[in-house]
């Protein structure tokens, strides 16, 4: 007799990207096999979000987000609110992102990453979609604006593979944001992090891939792909000291608390 494995959601992928050109439909079944019976695919710049729309649209279990990458943000014409919240028309559209700001490689960018991210986050108020944030190297700032912004107007959000510092962590916790725990939380030298999701409140945390980037062991160093997120919510389970079922269920709960209108798409299929 075969069990059927917990359900959770990979809530970041990015599903059109070359390295699975041709193999959704085996992306989708893996993923199902292994109790991933949703993902978000994210959208990093908006010229592409036809095709990303599509595979929504192609996709009983993919759900999609759009906006645009702060690494991107210099080289992409700058999105404007407007923009952002005529995507949330479409069924599937759930999320805003992902924005953010991202010093490490872009650092000289970053008036127009901070402008772009303020942009997102407005569209995040008006339509009340979930903003998803990239962060890093920019921990203070980023605290900054996401308070500042908050206080003109509150909106939900997940800090998307979470690898931050505490104080950011402990920053956007107390705005009512969501951590995601990536492949990066299973690496054998991740302890810090694994610290830092484990003095965050249970009800606050969400899996995810960042497929094909970031995989987790046993496959660290290969293409990740959403099926592999269960790897992850194992670790997950490990950190909060629970039975992996409970901990699914937990992260379940929280997608479909943050990601709502996700949640009543499918209740509404």
């Amino acid at each position: 007799m075969t069990t059927t494995p917990p359900e959770i959601t990979d809530s970041h992928c990015h599903l059109d990207f070359p390295d699975f050109e041709g193999q959704l439909d085996e992306i989708v079944a893996r993923a199902a096999g292994a109790g991933v019976t949703r993902m978000v695919t994210i959208c990093t710049r908006l010229k592409n979000e036809p095709a990303v729309r599509a595979i929504a649209e192609a996709h009983a279990p993919v759900f999609y987000a759009a906006g645009t990458h702060p690494m991107s943000a210099a080289d992409e014409p700058l999105a404007t609110v407007d923009d952002l919240a005529a995507l949330a028309a479409h069924p599937k559209f759930v999320g805003i992102g992902e924005t953010g700001l991202d010093y490490h490689y872009t650092a000289d960018s970053k008036d127009i990453q901070q402008q772009s991210l303020r942009i997102h986050i407005a569209a995040a108020q008006r339509t009340q979609l979930p903003l998803i944030i990239h962060a890093r190297a920019a921990d203070d700032d980023m605290a900054r604006i996401l308070a500042e912004e908050h206080r003109n107007g509150a909106y939900p959000c997940v800090m998307h593979c979470f690898s931050s510092s505490a104080e950011l962590a402990r920053a956007a916790l107390d705005l009512g944001f969501y951590l995601s725990m990536s492949g990066i939380a299973a690496f054998p030298k991740s302890q810090d992090l694994r610290d830092i999701f484990a003095a965050a409140p249970l009800d606050r945390i969400l899996v995810e891939t960042d497929a094909p980037y970031l995989a987790p062991p046993p496959h660290r160093g290969k293409r990740n792909e959403p099926a592999y997120s269960a790897h992850t919510a194992r670790i997950g389970a490990e950190v909060f000291g629970m039975d992996y079922a409970d901990f699914a269920a937990a992260t379940q709960a929280n997608f479909d608390r943050l990601f709502s209108k996700a949640a009543q798409y499918k209740a509404a299929a």
